[in-house]
């Protein structure tokens, strides 16, 4: 009789605990993702990495990767770079900056989806009319290789551009952004190859194009971070106008040990 009681009892005794650990785990995802996250966390995702990413996290708070180029930092003023594909009209940039006037990198409808009152837009100096044109306001030109101050930014502009195919001329004038925000720097490549310049960029946190075709390939993007000598690289340009994530992927593979590599779009 004892047996049999026990028998019964035991499949309720172990749904039980099968409900219980479901329980936890849950729980523990819950509070993970919570410690983890940022303003915009539902939009990032952290994945592989070499080099110690625990290290230089911190590098990383505030920073989205969304579509193809675009960028958004959240820290002493709200920044993004080649805002395109926006979700919703969040209205929340007090600086944007557009790396060059290709349609995958400098939307006037996107631009309009965030901006507010006071919001200047930064962008090479054959995108200024079009901006002036739908009424923006405050439009700052820029060229390759001078300094620059907006609303107490600190930014230099570094030359962007292809070396054996013709989608980037040089002569374009088009750029790339070493920013300093939040006490570190970030070097935004734009859409480049592997340049001499980049012998001189210094940065914390390098965003790269990754996807081919139009810029460096994820070989050369590694290449380019050793180059440059950052503590954390970031692959862009990928899944949208050319690459895809295995491509992403890749590069973090490639990097140098001493970079950490993160790859922050879903």
């Amino acid at each position: 009789m004892k047996r049999r009681f026990i028998f019964k009892i035991l499949p309720v005794i172990t749904a039980v605990m099968l409900l219980s650990g479901c329980a936890s785990s849950a729980d523990q995802h819950k509070k993970s993702t919570q410690a983890g996250s940022t303003p915009l966390a539902q939009n990032t995702s952290t994945e592989k990495n070499s080099g110690n990413v625990s290290e230089n996290s911190d590098l990383l708070k505030g920073v989205s990767h969304f579509v193809n180029s675009t960028i958004r930092i959240e820290g002493d003023k709200v920044i993004y770079f080649d805002p395109i594909s926006i979700d919703g009209e969040p209205h929340d940039a007090d600086i944007i900056f557009v790396t060059h006037t290709h349609d995958d990198h400098y939307s006037i409808g996107d631009i309009q989806k965030i901006m507010k009152d006071g919001t200047i837009l930064v962008v090479t100096n054959d995108g200024v009319q079009t901006a002036q044109d739908a009424k923006i306001k405050n439009v700052m030109g820029v060229v390759p290789n001078k300094e620059y101050q907006a609303d107490g930014i600190k930014f230099k502009t570094v030359p962007a551009y292809n070396i054996d195919n013709p989608y980037h001329p040089k002569d374009s004038g088009w750029v790339g952004y070493i920013v300093n925000m939040n006490n570190k720097s970030y070097y935004i490549a734009g859409d480049t190859d592997i340049i001499n310049e980049m012998k001189g960029i210094k940065a914390d946190v390098a965003f790269l194009p990754v996807g081919g075709t139009y810029t460096m390939d994820a070989s050369q993007a590694a290449q380019a971070a050793k180059i440059i000598g950052p503590k954390v690289a970031v692959p862009i340009h990928f899944g949208y106008a050319a690459g895809s994530r295995e491509d992403a992927e890749k590069f973090i593979n490639l990097l140098d040990k001493s970079i950490s590599g993160v790859i922050l779009q879903k």
